[in-house]
């Protein structure tokens, strides 16, 4: 077994990309394998910022990152990445499925459109493209990469999505200000001709490199709380973000996973619409916001933010099968005295422990909450001395903090994360 899941266990933005960097040295290979250029994956070494929405984050590190048939593939995007990196001196080592979907103009401009329309009920999508590009997938009209190299087939394929989207805009939307047909034709043609080298057969290259004793890191992007399934639909992503869609998504039979590292803020945060049971939409919410810089690196929107909830927390990492959690941003709770953590759910004047059916339900509970001792006298030296001496270096408070969170998941906590860098993390036993 030599995989490894990296998954988020909120609503995204959990910290998923500063982690991903940070193990791939113990991988051959970093492989996303389901969203797309709505993910966006922050990396920060030293005074630079790193963030990528395509490329997998193990780039940085001279990995092999792959991008699987689940992705869907902003190519535009993608070589904008690829350009990035050599601009920066790194040379990229890319290998992309030619079994994935194209995300077009036209998967843009459709995206948009649907946001319009549903005005205030709008689900909260970037806008990128993405739920179209998946919806054209399931009605067979999508393209994938492969298409982009055969200029034949990409112009009869092209061509049959560009007349459903004209007659679909036009008709639902009353937008005819379509791109020319030419013009997008030329343009894939383009992107297919310079990523050509890029492109292969992930799933036979990632069984041979397992098969020959290399490792894989899978790369999750957002969170399982947005997964199409199990999160909060319809406010949710159009892919499956848990561990299971890693094997789906790249060709990588499940048998070969070894672990699943699930991925939590020590607090919460969500970007767009939908039930959020802990938001503070308050002071403590807004001093959240602000030590955490909480702004979405796809969007920029400020992220809601609130207290820990260990529902949806304990809900994921069964969903996944997390075998470890890795605790983020804890450095952000050290300006509070006193700190919640929901326990469990009121909805209807009836308490439950556990993840409602729906959106609708989820947004009528009410957190029943736990409040803990914080560690502000502490300061935030400790986190040094804790680097050198280990997990009993921390105060008091955090420690009672990581062992009552660990209590409410049912999964030990192995590491944690007290900053954005790639030194500030105590490792408390992880296993990959």
């Amino acid at each position: 077994m030599s995989g490894a899941v990296i998954v988020g266990l909120q609503w995204g933005d959990e910290g998923k990309g500063k982690l991903v960097d940070l193990f791939a040295p113990k991988f051959d290979a970093v492989a996303r394998f389901q969203g797309g250029s709505n993910a966006g994956h922050t990396v920060v070494i030293g005074d630079e910022k790193r963030v990528f929405h395509v490329m997998p984050s193990g780039a940085l590190q001279g990995r092999l990152c792959i991008v699987g048939s689940g992705v869907a593939v902003d190519t535009g995007i993608l070589l904008e990445e690829l350009s990035t990196l050599e601009g920066a001196g790194v040379k990229p080592k890319l290998l992309l499925s030619g079994r994935a979907q194209v995300t077009t103009r036209l998967h843009r401009i459709h995206d948009g459109l649907e946001e319009a329309r549903r005005g205030s009920g709008a689900v909260g999508t970037t806008r990128r493209g993405i739920g179209p590009t998946y919806s054209d997938r399931a009605l067979r009209v999508g393209l994938k990469v492969a298409d982009l190299l055969e200029p034949d087939i990409l112009e009869d394929r092209l061509r049959v999505l560009y007349e459903l989207k004209k007659k679909i805009f036009k008709e639902v939307y009353g937008y005819t200000d379509m791109p020319d047909f030419d013009g997008l034709y030329d343009e894939l043609l383009d992107h297919g001709r310079r990523l050509r080298g890029y492109i292969g057969k992930v799933e036979y290259e990632l069984n041979r490199l397992v098969s020959s004793g290399g490792r894989v890191l899978f790369e999750g992007a957002q969170g399982t709380l947005l997964d199409v399934d199990y999160g909060t639909y319809p406010y949710s992503t159009s892919s499956n973000t848990v561990a299971a869609a890693s094997s789906v998504g790249t060709g990588l039979p499940p048998n070969r996973i070894s672990h699943v590292v699930g991925v939590a803020k020590a607090y919460t945060t969500r970007v767009g619409s939908g039930p959020f049971p802990t938001e503070d939409k308050g002071e403590h919410g807004s001093i959240l916001r602000d030590l955490g810089k909480e702004y979405g690196s796809t969007t920029g929107r400020p992220r809601r933010c609130g207290w820990f909830d260990a529902v949806i927390v304990r809900y994921a990492a069964m969903l996944n099968g997390a075998d470890q959690i890795i605790l983020t941003k804890l450095d952000v709770l050290s300006d509070f005295e006193k700190i919640k953590v929901a326990t469990a759910y009121r909805i209807d004047g009836e308490e439950t422990d556990e993840m409602p059916l729906t959106a609708e339900e989820l947004d009528r509970a009410k957190p029943v909450y736990e409040e803990l001792e914080g560690w502000r006298s502490y300061g935030y030296g400790f986190w040094r001395k804790a680097r050198e001496e280990g997990e009993d270096a921390l105060p008091k408070p955090l420690r009672g903090y990581l062992a009552r969170l660990e209590e409410l998941i049912g999964v030990q906590i192995r590491g944690v994360s007290y900053g954005p860098s790639r030194e500030e993390f105590l490792d408390l036993g992880l296993e990959l």
